[in-house]
């Protein structure tokens, strides 16, 4: 691994209730058509690389066959994630096809260290105290992240924010929304103004919101409702965010789905080789 950030995203717990999106991918004829319009990934940029969401893109991504490059502020904190890692969570997460480089992505150059590969993709997985990382940090990160997209011509980008973020605040619990407005609201005004960045940035975004986070394995069910969001695995919503950047007709493009793993009408991942294009053995 090449040596050269970070996710703390919010934990809620709550029941899931309407929706109207639906995607599946499953053995049907439809999922056979969305593989074959794979974007066929060669390398992925995540920021935030060591986050307990974003080191799910960069496992599940080596994991399958991409090369990844990696934006944190400390390289020794990524590590094998607890969710698809199984037995070997919390290891050293090494891998000859993974790219990391110690850097601060308030920085422009230290951006620009990540786009000095052939990135084909861009996943966004910021976060961190306030305290920590200053009261700007994720919107002055994703500018900086959308101005080396369009000096090199990278046009797919996912956004892992929140539930309760923009327009989705009343899909959040209530004791929740009670946090937004007080001791979560300097990072909630952060992340409205990361995503107005993103809406306004003419690339091919997909904003993702995900409800309450969990480190449970991945359930390979992800559900987008327009009700009140309930609990998902990182590994999922991880999943959900890989789509995002691989998939040419990608439903949510431009959007802003919350995801669930109750509630709402499921995007099914088919993990088998077939799925991928690879022969079964």
């Amino acid at each position: 691994m090449k040596v050269n950030s970070v996710l703390v995203l919010l934990s809620l717990a709550a029941p899931a209730a309407a929706f109207r999106s639906a995607f599946v991918r499953g053995s049907s004829p439809l999922s056979v058509a969305r593989s074959e319009s794979s974007l066929h990934m060669k390398t992925i940029a995540v920021f935030g690389a060591s986050g307990l969401t974003a080191s799910e893109c960069v496992y599940q991504a080596l994991k399958e066959g991409d090369n990844v490059v990696g934006l944190t502020r400390k390289p020794s904190n990524l590590v094998i994630p607890k969710g698809s890692g199984g037995a070997d969570a919390d290891k050293p997460l090494t891998d000859p096809k993974l790219t990391v480089i110690a850097g601060d992505v308030t920085k422009k150059a230290d951006v620009d260290k990540v786009f000095e590969n052939d990135i084909d993709g861009v996943i966004v997985a910021l976060g961190g105290k306030t305290a920590d990382v200053g009261e700007t940090m994720l919107t002055d990160g994703t500018k900086n992240i959308i101005a080396a997209m369009k000096e090199k011509g990278v046009k797919r980008i996912a956004v892992v924010t929140s539930i309760g973020a923009g327009d989705s605040e009343n899909q959040a619990p209530f004791f929740f929304k009670v946090l937004m407005w007080t001791a979560m609201k300097k990072i909630f005004l952060d992340k409205n103004n990361q995503e107005e960045v993103v809406r306004n940035s003419g690339l091919e975004y997909c904003i993702v919101r995900p409800g309450g986070l969990t480190v449970d394995s991945p359930t390979g069910v992800i559900n987008v409702i327009d009700g009140e969001a309930g609990s998902i695995p990182r590994a999922d919503v991880a999943q959900f965010c890989l789509d995002a950047v691989r998939l040419e007709d990608f439903p949510y493009i431009g959007k802003a789905p919350c995801i669930s793993s109750v509630g709402g009408t499921s995007w099914t991942k088919d993990r088998t080789k077939a799925a991928r294009g690879e022969m079964e053995k």
